[in-house]
């Protein structure tokens, strides 16, 4: 047990960016055209995946829910974010503090599933193709959606439920930009170390599993690859799952890094620093990625939405 003074405030104070006093404005601005492109984005590949009938196949079905966790992960964090850099409104209380724990850990857990489950389709697709229609049917993506879903949520409540039965002592400032677990887990005057290692468990445990489904799934389709004779053929093989690759790629560097580590390594600006990547700057990447990587949906973004009806005529 520490020592100190226990508290019974109900709130938190979120310090954000307060090394960058004169730069609030520029952050607010810089931060709230980031979350509405974000935002837009995502709800036009969503839009997209929804009008063409062409992209309604199981690799699309899965993209399509991937923006919509990336539209609710970013905004788990950035409104609060931008009220702070805008408004000061740095107050938030001890349960929006861990709604917003939960709901931030939870869509991060689901997001690893579900890029293991779009990697175990990209295998499918790739390395058995006659088999591929009736093993990745409509019965099928429901399940991996759904379940990659739920075990985000249930993997996190374990660790939610112990973090809010932590005492806190006098001090309540989050030197952070949302209610993330270091810095909350700094302000408590209960030991600790019991949770931390078994999140750092937990943790791991999400990352094992999805790395090692992903993992897997690539290697297998590597092989594949590397047996088709023709370097046209490879090429068209392997450009479906290269936009997911790259994805899968940023996502898991920057999660492991912060947590599937101990606690005491790295500082809290780095800490930051790296949150950003993950919490901002990710979700608005990934609808460009995947755009760029698939011709189907350049194709039909670019397409005139006036031009479906004159194709009836």
């Amino acid at each position: 047990m520490r020592k100190g003074n226990y508290s019974s405030h109900t709130d938190f104070i979120i310090l954000g960016f307060p090394g960058l006093p004169e730069h609030q404005g520029l952050l607010f601005v810089l931060f709230v055209t980031i979350y509405m492109l974000t935002l837009m984005e995502n709800l036009v590949l969503i839009v997209t995946i929804k009008l063409n009938c062409q992209l309604h196949i199981p690799m699309y079905f899965f993209l399509g829910n991937l923006s919509l966790l990336e539209i609710s992960y970013v905004s788990v964090t950035v409104p609060k974010l931008l009220s702070n850099l805008l408004l000061g409104e740095k107050g938030i209380s001890l349960g929006g503090c861990m709604a917003q724990l939960y709901f931030f850990l939870s869509l991060a857990s689901s997001e690893c599933f579900l890029l293991a489950a779009m990697a175990y389709d990209r295998y499918l697709a790739i390395c058995h193709p006659l088999h591929y229609p009736a093993l990745m049917n409509h019965r099928a993506c429901a399940v991996l959606s759904l379940g990659s879903w739920l075990s985000g949520f249930l993997a996190s409540f374990p660790s939610i439920v112990m973090i809010s039965r932590l005492q806190f002592c006098s001090a309540n400032t989050i030197q952070h930009f949302f209610c993330d677990l270091p810095p909350l887990l700094k302000l408590s005057c209960t030991d600790t170390s019991t949770i931390e290692t078994l999140d750092f468990v937990a943790a791991l445990s999400v990352l094992v599993t999805s790395l090692l489904v992903t993992g897997t799934s690539y290697i297998c389709i590597f092989s594949t690859v590397a047996r088709i004779p023709s370097v046209a053929g490879k090429c068209k093989a392997f450009s479906t799952s290269a936009s997911h690759l790259v994805v899968v790629s940023m996502f898991y560097a920057t999660t492991l890094f912060m947590y599937a580590r101990p606690r005491a390594v790295g500082t809290f600006d780095l800490n930051k620093m790296v949150s950003v990547l993950y919490t901002v700057v990710a979700p608005f990447l990934n609808p460009i990625i995947y755009s760029l990587r698939n011709r189907e949906v350049r194709e039909t973004l670019g397409r005139p939405l006036h031009s479906k009806p004159n194709n009836r005529n």
